[in-house]
């Protein structure tokens, strides 16, 4: 391998929404670093995680396999053990180092290709965590959650328990730059430096959780009938995280401020960590990524966590900074398997049979998807260019957004006439590519048939007039003599 290979530098965020950053067009984020990075490099709009929970985005962004080709798709399952982009490059010559939370399961300290590790998970002992003996080392060994307070605390705003200069997301980047200050242009390096923040519960450090004032946060994002959006997983979701019995303003507003307080701060990190890139005079052969595994709900729709294909839960920050690549926004749909076979194209590995694809080579029109759980509790997900189409199995229920002219997310068209033929498009689309769902008969499963008044019954009619409970806008067909036809490209 030669010195004329490009370095990478991973900046990896932990529930990180697109829309909480300033380069995705928020006014109210003071994430400079960021923006930075992306007004001099390529920023993707409709970038997506395959599944939104930690440990199956991460085993999907490591080895480039699909939740169910990697065959990991919920939290306690094994990840995917496919060979990993670390794997690739370690074996053809990089350096390669990893800093922070990987999530790997089943063995939280595993390397999976990296050379070497600072391991400093959310949950840990002195003696098997980096950042806990750090902390302990530093004085504050009596601190029992330096992370902050989980359980019936886990959406409840906090102030890290630990000063400054100890907070995860500082010694995250204060590893990150003793790395790069050992490196030179001899050998090239991967440096993956994976960031809690803003995970909850939000915990920012003084004086960062007061960057926001609470009052002026907005209110969340709640547009009528919203709640017909979201399945099981989120009301489920909501009870387990203490946030289902009943809402505060205040609280709501609290938590914005404590979430983007935590995002700022974690900008000033980033920050940090490139400007030592900068002064290693390595920058101008190192390919930056910065992106998350998944997003946060904070309180839009009336829903806390992630676990849903929604935007503000699977819509990802995707910003590639790097010399010979065209600078501006991209609005074709990538997910995170992309990174694998990008990183490899970059570095000239023949990278071997993966679902994703290098972002220089990206197919036109093409179609991404998503998973989370399997078979009767799966939530699938196709998403195009022009729409997105979920099936929550354990709702038995679709769901058919319009991304073109319903961009904020806030109408289910699955049960409406006027969609159908996109909808049965979409549903053949599923169909092709997930196993579980290639025999379903959807219109059954989830009461979504035609039906007109006056026809004889039949055994789809029971199923259609309780598709009316399932969706505020079931079977809206207004009945006139000359209807307009169809909007060109449904």
């Amino acid at each position: 391998m030669t010195s004329s290979q490009p370095n990478f530098l991973i900046l990896f965020s932990d529930q990180l929404r697109a829309d909480a950053l300033g380069a995705y067009g928020n006014p109210i984020a003071d994430t400079p670093a960021i923006d930075r990075l992306a007004a001099e490099g390529v920023t993707y709009d409709a970038a997506y995680t395959p599944s939104p929970v930690c440990v199956p985005a991460r085993s999907s962004f490591i080895t480039g396999l699909e939740p169910h080709n990697g065959g990991c798709y919920e939290n306690e399952m094994p990840m995917s053990q496919a060979s990993t982009f670390m794997d690739a490059l370690t074996s053809n010559g990089y350096r390669t180092h990893g800093i922070g939370k990987m999530h790997f399961t089943p063995d939280g300290s595993a390397l999976r290709g990296f050379e070497t590790r600072d391991t400093g998970e959310e949950f840990g002992t002195v003696e098997t965590d980096d950042y806990l003996a750090h902390v302990a080392r530093e004085g504050y060994d009596s601190v029992e959650h330096p992370h902050g307070l989980r359980d019936e605390m886990y959406y409840v705003p906090q102030l890290s328990p630990v000063p400054e200069p100890l907070h995860h997301s500082h010694w995250v980047a204060d590893r990150s730059i003793s790395f790069l200050e050992e490196q030179s242009s001899a050998k090239p390096f991967l440096l993956w430096s994976s960031f809690i923040a803003p995970h909850p519960p939000f915990a920012p450090p003084s004086p960062w959780h007061r960057r926001y004032e609470p009052s002026v946060m907005p209110d969340p994002f709640e547009p009528q009938g919203g709640e017909h959006l979201l399945t099981s997983w989120n009301r489920l979701q909501n009870r387990y995280k203490y946030r289902d019995g009943g809402r505060s303003r205040r609280l709501d507003q609290l938590l914005k401020a404590y979430y983007f307080g935590s995002v700022a701060y974690l900008d000033s990190q980033i920050a940090r960590i490139i400007d030592a890139l900068d002064r290693s005079g390595l920058r101008e052969n190192t390919v930056i990524l910065l992106t998350a595994d998944h997003g946060e709900f904070l309180g839009d729709y009336g829903s806390y966590g992630k676990r849903s294909f929604l935007d503000k839960a699977a819509r990802i920050p995707f910003i590639w900074n790097a010399s010979g690549l065209d600078r501006g926004r991209v609005e074709q749909p990538v997910s995170l398997i992309d990174v694998y076979p990008t990183l490899l194209d970059f570095a000239g590995i023949a990278a071997p049979a993966r679902d994703g694809e290098s972002i220089r080579s990206l197919t036109p029109g093409r179609t991404i998807y998503g998973q989370y759980q399997e078979k009767q509790l799966g939530l699938y997900a196709v998403i195009t260019s022009s729409w997105k189409y979920i099936w929550s199995a354990v709702d038995q229920q679709e769901y058919l957004i319009d991304r073109i002219h319903d961009s904020a997310e806030t109408m289910n068209l699955a049960y409406n006439p006027r969609r159908r033929e996109v909808l049965l498009q979409m549903r053949e689309l599923a169909k092709g590519h997930f196993d579980d769902l290639g025999d379903c008969d959807f219109d059954a499963l989830s009461s979504n048939g035609e039906f007109h008044l006056g026809e004889r019954a039949n055994s789809n009619s029971t199923r259609t007039f309780a598709a009316l409970d399932r969706d505020r806008d079931a079977s809206t067909l207004v009945v006139r003599d000359d209807p307009w036809p169809a909007p060109a490209g449904s």
